[in-house]
């Protein structure tokens, strides 16, 4: 027997599932379809950025190489190849891959967002150094050449990022660092740090593990092919060359002037309890909030610091600081460089 009551609730639901899958920008197709032209050009940018780079290297392209940095298929790749140059951003010629101006325009804005995003996370946030990296390639997507410029005009108009890498201006232009690898500077040569690989990650992180940073002055020890020692900052240092390749220096002229008379200095972590040490500078690689607040605690060059006692576990260690006491973590203690001050203990 026809009941209108069961009808109707079975056209109701029908027109709420209809509406769910198709309804204008809200629905699930829609949204589908919107995810998936999003990602599409996503991949596209990336691209663009991948072979940006493949050109400023001297290295030829290949659908093989963008479908490794993309993590796609073969198949998927050519797809968007071919797209991309349908959208008049690459062209082929003799089986070669190449940016248009069009599609060159595209990718330095792309690599201008992310340097800047790094720029503003290592200065602005609290963020840990490795992770800067991926929130860039996350929100690099979402930012308009307008949005690229007022980030860039509030971080006063940076010429590199936090690695040391040239961020193109609005204009596409970059200068570069000028720098050469670690491992071709002659024994002895004495040379500034300006600029560190930041991928791939697990090379990052043993860099960041030797505590280096941009502006260090390193002194090269030994180079042969099994590995590189050097010093830096009061310390002496060996990576693979393989490693040290991901470390870019400037050759300084008159290299006396930057090693001679340059105070002794130790990482505030290694005081023992009771000593008493002098602040020479906090290291360039504390920044953002954390920097913040070390200066707000008063460490500044000539503070006077004693480590009073250390905690059951070791960590944190307490310091007297300007007639209070504070408790520092190790990787804390161990970005502030310090003078021991002998046969004086601060009151």
């Amino acid at each position: 027997m026809f009941d209108p009551l069961v009808s109707l609730a079975a056209a109701l639901l029908i027109a709420g599932v209809m509406s769910a899958l198709f309804w204008p920008g809200r629905g699930l197709i829609p949204r589908l379809q919107q995810g998936r032209r999003l990602s599409r050009r996503v991949l596209s940018e990336d691209a663009l950025k991948h072979l940006y780079k493949r050109e400023m290297s001297g290295r030829t392209p290949s659908i093989a190489g963008i479908a490794g940095t993309l993590h796609i298929s073969l198949n998927e790749t050519a797809q968007l190849v071919a797209d991309m140059e349908a959208d008049g951003l690459v062209r082929t010629e003799q089986g070669e891959i190449q940016l248009t101006s069009t599609g060159r325009e595209a990718a330095l804005h792309i690599i201008r967002a992310h340097r800047l995003w790094e720029r503003y996370l290592a200065e602005e946030t609290g963020i840990e150094e490795q992770a800067w990296h991926a929130y860039a390639e996350q929100i690099e997507h979402s930012m308009t050449p307008a949005d690229a410029d007022v980030l860039a005009a509030q971080l006063g108009n940076p010429i590199y990022d936090p690695h040391g890498d040239p961020i193109p201006t609005a204009r596409g232009e970059i200068r570069g660092h000028g720098g050469q690898p670690l491992p071709k500077m002659p024994v002895a040569a004495v040379g500034r740090i300006v600029h560190l690989e930041d991928e791939p990650d697990i090379v990052y992180a043993q860099l960041l593990a030797e505590g280096l940073y941009l502006g260090q002055i390193v002194r090269i020890i030994e180079s042969t092919p099994g590995r590189v020692r050097f010093w830096t900052n009061g310390d002496e240092h060996v990576l693979a060359p393989m490693v040290a390749a991901n470390i870019s220096v400037v050759p300084l002229e008159q290299p006396e002037r930057f090693m001679v008379g340059m105070p002794e200095s130790l990482r505030l972590s290694r005081l023992e309890p009771g000593e008493t040490a002098e602040v020479v500078a906090i290291s360039p690689l504390s920044r953002g909030a954390e920097r913040r607040r070390l200066l707000d605690l008063g460490i500044l060059p000539g503070t006077r610091i004693t480590a009073e006692f250390n905690s059951p576990s070791g960590d944190p260690v307490a310091y007297r600081i300007r007639g209070a006491v504070i408790a520092l973590r190790e990787n804390q203690a161990q970005l502030i460089r310090v003078r021991r001050v002998e046969h004086e203990v601060e009151a």
